[in-house]
C-alpha cells in the first residue's frame, strides 16, 4: 500500500533526478510553460497592467516550489537597507490566512493566525511594518497608506506575482538548485530555469559556511552564497536564554521544524555539536493547533523561529527557539542593493 508520505517522497526524488513519474507528467508541464509564458508576455506588453508603487520594490522569491530560505533573506534585506538609510516595509501573501477585502497592516508582535507565520516572524525580527494580502499590489497600497514614511518595499515571495511591478528581483535557491529542470508538475519549477538569467541576484542557501571565497566581477545576475548562523536559544514558555554551546554533547535533546526543508535546521544543530535523540520534521506552515510533541521524551526540544511564533499556546517548557541570522559570501551585497535602488527602474513587469 502506498502512503501519502511515500508518494510525496517518490515525487521529491523524481523532481530532483527525473524518472518515470516525472516523464509521465511532462504533458502537464507543457501546459504550465504555456500559461507562464502567456502571463509574463501580457504583463510585459501592457495587456495586463502592473501596479507601479511610488517607492522602489525589491522582490525576494524563488523558482523552486517550497522553502529555500526566503524569510531569512527578507529579514536580512530589511535590516541591510535600514542600516543604509532606508525605511523599509514588507508585503506578503499571508500564507494560510483568509483575508477578505482590505489588506492587514501591522507592526511588532503580530498574531500568526491573522497575518501568517512568516509575516509575523518578519515583523517581530525587524520591527518593520508588514502588510498582507493575496494581491500584493493591494498590500503595497495599504502599506504606504498606513505608513507613508516607508521609502522601499520588500516583497516576501511574489516573484511570479507580476501585478506588482518591481525594481530589483532576488531569487533564493538551495542545494537542490533547479532539480530536474522541469516545470510543475513534472518538476519543481514555477518558471523555466532560464528565468534565473533575468533576475538581479541569485542567492544560494548552502546551510552552513563552506569557506570558499566570494565571487568577483560585475556579472549579472550577481551570485551570492548564504548560510544561516544559529543564535542563542530562548525558552518559549519562560523567556530565558542559554548559549547554544550548552547543548553540545548533552543527552535527551530533540528538534522539530515545520519549514520547507526541516533537514537543513537539523543539520545546523548537528554542525554546532548537538546530538539529536529525535527529530520531528513537520509540514511547512504547521499550525500547532494540537501539540505534536506528546510522544517525544526528550527534556529539551529545539525549534525554529517560524515554529516558535505559533508554539506559545502549547505551554511546553521543553520548547526552545533557536534563532538564525543570514550571513553572506558577498560583503558588498547590501551596499550594491542600496545603490541600485537609486538608479532608474529597469523595464520589467
Amino acid at each position: 500500500m502506498t502512503t501519502p508520505r511515500s508518494s510525496a517522497s517518490l515525487l521529491a526524488r523524481q523532481w530532483q533526478h527525473g524518472g518515470w513519474l516525472s516523464s509521465l507528467l511532462l504533458p502537464l508541464s507543457a501546459l504550465t510553460a504555456w500559461a507562464v509564458a502567456r502571463k509574463r508576455r501580457q504583463y510585459l506588453d501592457g495587456t495586463r497592467p502592473a501596479y507601479r508603487a511610488p517607492v522602489p520594490v525589491v522582490v525576494v522569491g524563488n523558482v523552486y516550489v517550497g522553502g529555500t530560505g526566503k524569510t531569512p533573506m527578507v529579514i536580512a534585506t530589511v535590516e541591510g537597507l535600514r542600516a543604509r538609510g532606508y525605511t523599509p516595509g514588507v508585503v506578503s501573501r499571508g500564507y494560510g490566512v483568509k483575508i477578505d477585502g482590505h489588506a492587514r497592516v501591522g507592526t511588532g508582535a503580530l498574531e500568526a493566525a491573522r497575518f501568517g507565520d512568516e509575516p509575523a516572524l518578519i515583523a517581530r525580527a525587524t520591527g518593520a511594518p508588514v502588510s498582507v494580502h493575496p494581491k500584493r499590489a493591494l498590500a503595497a497600497q495599504a502599506l504606504l497608506q498606513a505608513h507613508p514614511e516607508v521609502d522601499v518595499i520588500v516583497s516576501d515571495d511574489g516573484l511570479q506575482h507580476l501585478a506588482l511591478a518591481r525594481d530589483i528581483e532576488i531569487v533564493v535557491q538551495d542545494e537542490r538548485g533547479i532539480g530536474n529542470g522541469r516545470l510543475l508538475p513534472a518538476g519543481p519549477l514555477r518558471e523555466p530555469a532560464s528565468r534565473l538569467q533575468d533576475v538581479d541576484v541569485v542567492v544560494t542557501n548552502i546551510g552552513t559556511a563552506d569557506g570558499r571565497p566570494a565571487a568577483t566581477g560585475n556579472a549579472r545576475p550577481r551570485q551570492v552564497r548564504m548560510w544561516l548562523e544559529p543564535g542563542e536559544p530562548r525558552q518559549i514558555e519562560g523567556g530565558g536564554t542559554r548559549p547554544l554551546s550548552a547543548y553540545a554533547g548533552q543527552p535527551r535533546i530533540a528538534a522539530a521544524a515545520g519549514i520547507g526543508n526541516p533537514e537543513r535546521f537539523f543539520a545546523t544543530l548537528r554542525a554546532a555539536g548537538i546530538a539529536l535523540d529525535a527529530t520531528l520534521p513537520l509540514p511547512d506552515h504547521h499550525d500547532y493547533a494540537e501539540s505534536p510533541f506528546q510522544a517525544i521524551t526528550a527534556e529539551t526540544i529545539l525549534v525554529t523561529s517560524k515554529d516558535a511564533i505559533k508554539c506559545a499556546a502549547l505551554h511546553d517548557a521543553r520548547l526552545w527557539e533557536v534563532p538564525v541570522q543570514a550571513a553572506f559570501s558577498d560583503p558588498q551585497l547590501f551596499d550594491w542593493l542600496a545603490q541600485a535602488l537609486r538608479q532608474p527602474a529597469p523595464a520589467r513587469a
